[in-house]
């Protein structure tokens, strides 16, 4: 009876196993995608309304900061205000019109937790508005690289991080929009002090919409006018190995070029953005920068003609080197 049972469980785990191996999506070693290492203008809302700094406001009763008497703090979003959701700077100004200088319930989101303050608005004489002495931004913009575009889908991967709060969490991102972007100066990296290419981005054309900011970088999809033909194709690589490799950045107009590197560490088992460590080691690219300077993050690495990775990191104290995510980690999001 007891070798009955064991053959049940055994069949029975087979199929379970059967089934997740169903589920489990085919390695993406061999799948061919369009290159990146193009600039892209980012413009991502939040998820809610961040607090970047209180003041205080003029009464008629003299000067008072309510955000800070009611235990608001910087780096709080705002999520909601009096029952009345807050998604932008403009939804806060019609909540404290609605509400008055009546006592409200504001939902916060600090860190990974979700607190709820009791806060009261006072009336500003100079404006005759209600205000509760905060400073806030619900978007975020700047520059990055664009590391792939998949085929058929156009879903893109860039960054290789996160857009973060002031405590390093991933900002909650509603949605974004991509733009065009040309580099038209750089902020050479030196030691103790990183570089940073500057950027014009051009709103008025938009070729992506973004959907998800996690620790891996910024997802979402390009729309089906932008055309790909002229990118390379290249087919995804496995884990990076000591040794010769490039990376395709734009560090001067729209256009990528490659760039000579080597990757001198990997470290396969970090679980985060930093799976290996990566020198510049082209000529060109060092007298332009520097080195490695931030708007770089995204830029694809290629080794033995497949994509592998993308740089995420720079070394403050060494600009020449940097680290790398591995391209496994960012597909599939």
């Amino acid at each position: 009876m007891r070798k009955l049972k064991c053959k049940w469980l055994l069949l029975v785990l087979c199929c379970l196993l059967a089934i997740a191996g169903a589920a489990v999506p085919v390695s993406a070693e061999g799948r061919e995608v369009y290159l990146g290492g193009m600039p892209a203008g980012f413009t991502l809302e939040m998820d809610g309304v961040q607090v970047v700094g209180v003041c205080e406001i003029l009464t008629k009763d003299g000067t008072r900061c309510p955000a800070k008497e009611g235990g608001l703090q910087v780096g709080d979003v705002i999520l909601s205000y009096g029952g009345i959701r807050i998604g932008s700077a403009a939804d806060i100004g019609a909540a404290l019109a609605a509400q008055g200088t009546k006592p409200a319930e504001v939902v916060v989101r600090r860190g990974e937790e979700e607190h709820t303050k009791r806060v009261e608005a006072a009336e500003d004489i100079a404006s005759g508005r209600f205000r509760l002495g905060v400073l806030i931004r619900d978007s975020i913009s700047g520059i990055g690289t664009v590391t792939y575009i998949e085929k058929g889908s156009r879903r893109f991967g860039s960054l290789g991080h996160a857009v973060a709060d002031e405590s390093g969490k991933p900002l909650g991102v509603g949605r974004g929009e991509i733009f065009r972007c040309a580099i038209v100066d750089v902020v050479r990296g030196e030691c103790g002090r990183a570089g940073e290419l500057k950027g014009l981005i051009y709103r008025e054309e938009g070729v992506a919409s973004a959907d998800k900011n996690c620790e891996t970088g910024i997802y979402g999809n390009f729309s089906a006018g932008y055309d790909c033909s002229t990118l390379p194709m290249v087919q995804v690589g496995s884990d990076a190995h000591p040794g010769r490799a490039s990376i395709w950045a734009t560090v001067d107009g729209g256009a990528p070029r490659e760039y000579a590197v080597s990757i001198v560490k990997t470290d396969d088992d970090n679980r985060r953005n930093k799976n290996f460590v990566l020198k510049v080691t082209d000529g060109d690219l060092l007298r332009e920068t520097g080195g490695i300077v931030q708007g770089m993050s995204g830029s694809p690495i290629v080794q033995d003609g497949k994509l592998i990775g993308a740089v995420t990191h720079v070394f403050l104290n060494d600009p020449t080197r940097g680290y790398g995510i591995s391209i496994g980690r960012m597909l599939g999001n």
